[in-house]
């Protein structure tokens, strides 16, 4: 599909598949602009494009979407200081290659994980050369991670799990996009145990979406109709993004 780059008010055609890793677009914009694709944040209706997803994780991108550029000199400038290195990440059954900064933190790598294999922040538990990674908020570099370190994933059983509480109550809101409502912000209360399809029953049922098909998505990322707002890993004041539409892939 042909969607159109947007930068500095100057617009230019970009020929892309719904399966090209938007990492993979910077790069074609790099060897058409000579503009680094560390340097650079897409964006569609103020909302950013993360690398380690493909178009079709976005379902507002289709044929003729208007996508914004923005160059940051300052990453450019400043890259030893935040530079990206690749990173094993191991689970006990497949493993992938991730791109971080040393600046980036436990737990954003936690996020990034989650991004891209789906699976749940509060069951990660990360080592690196036998030491776990237990303060989230430490840098990478901290713990002495390095180009092509590999990263250890175990995830917590669910006996441990129900160490937890076993439920919460939650605040969030649910932003709409500008053609839904004028782009309202929705102020929710609702346990972290509820799944999106009773999230979606409760806007439906109160009247205050109009009775259509709706995405969700929670951290740039389509959240499933049967897990719940826990599995999604929704906390406390999180928004989550809703969007006309239906998914249909498989394995969805």
């Amino acid at each position: 599909m042909r969607i159109i780059i947007v930068a500095n008010g100057h617009e230019f055609v970009l020929e892309v598949g719904l399966q090209e890793p938007v990492l993979e677009i910077k790069r074609k914009i790099e060897q058409i602009f000579n503009v680094p694709a560390t340097s650079q944040t897409l964006a569609v209706s103020g909302w950013e494009l993360v690398d380690g997803l493909d178009m079709e994780d976005y379902p507002i991108v289709k044929e003729g979407t208007k996508i914004d550029l923005t160059i940051n000199p300052f990453l450019q400038s400043s890259f030893n200081q935040h530079e990206k290195i690749h990173i094993i990440i191991k689970f006990p059954s497949r493993k992938f290659n991730i791109d971080v900064d040393r600046t980036d933190t436990v737990r954003s790598l936690k996020e990034k994980i989650h991004i891209i294999d789906g699976t749940p922040i509060k069951r990660m538990l990360l080592f690196f050369s036998g030491i776990e990674l237990d303060d989230e908020f430490r840098n990478l570099s901290e713990y002495g991670i390095r180009e092509f370190s590999e990263i250890i994933v175990f995830l917590k059983t669910m006996n441990r799990l129900r160490d937890n509480p076993p439920i919460r109550r939650l605040s969030f809101k649910v932003q709409t996009s500008s053609s839904l409502l004028n782009g309202a912000s929705i102020p929710l209360e609702m346990q972290d145990s509820s799944t999106v399809n009773e999230l979606r029953h409760l806007l439906l049922s109160s009247k205050i979406l109009p009775r259509e098909d709706y995405i969700f998505i929670h951290k740039q990322r389509i959240m499933r109709d049967n897990c719940s707002l826990r599995w999604h890993g929704v906390e406390y004041g999180d928004i989550l993004y809703v969007f006309k539409g239906t998914v249909s892939r498989g394995g969805y």
